[in-house]
């Protein structure tokens, strides 16, 4: 069954970590690029003004993604990756969520985060898209290990 690796990383880290879970899972790596890139001062947390503060407010927000959803059709396994932002997945992976067919996917979340734990964004997600099915993968801010895959 082919994996895609479905990441955002907005400072690098999360894509590390997404380019050694492709590696040792054997899958295709696709980046969700925001169409207007973040700027440092976009991710100022402390900032309550700063662009990822506002849409973090914002339940409905949706940035947008640069260029089209990739072909999923040949993938079974989907993992979506991202940095978790105030307790949740960034407002920008609900955009490649509701962006993709992800019906009858197997999906793997995992995250890097910097003190929250996964199992609130993988329940979050779970109650906005109760359609899909979505499993807990790990926390990848150290080396990945095989369990994920």
């Amino acid at each position: 069954m082919d994996k895609l690796i479905a990441y955002f990383s907005a400072s690098g880290v999360t894509e590390r970590a997404a380019r050694d879970l492709a590696s040792a899972a054997g899958a295709a790596l696709y980046r969700i690029e925001p169409e207007k890139p973040y700027t440092a001062a976009d991710l100022d947390w402390t900032d309550r003004m700063s662009r990822s503060s506002e849409e973090m407010k914002d339940p409905s927000a949706r940035p947008a993604i640069k260029g089209a959803c990739p072909d999923l059709s040949s993938y079974g396994i989907i993992y979506i990756g991202f940095p978790i932002w105030w307790g949740v997945a960034p407002r920008i992976i609900n955009t490649f969520i509701e962006s993709c067919d992800l019906k009858g996917k197997r999906i793997v979340i995992f995250a890097t985060s910097g003190g929250s734990p996964l199992s609130h964004a993988v329940m979050d997600l779970a109650r906005k898209y109760p359609d899909l099915h979505f499993e807990e993968g790990k926390l990848l801010n150290g080396k990945v290990a095989s369990d994920i895959i």
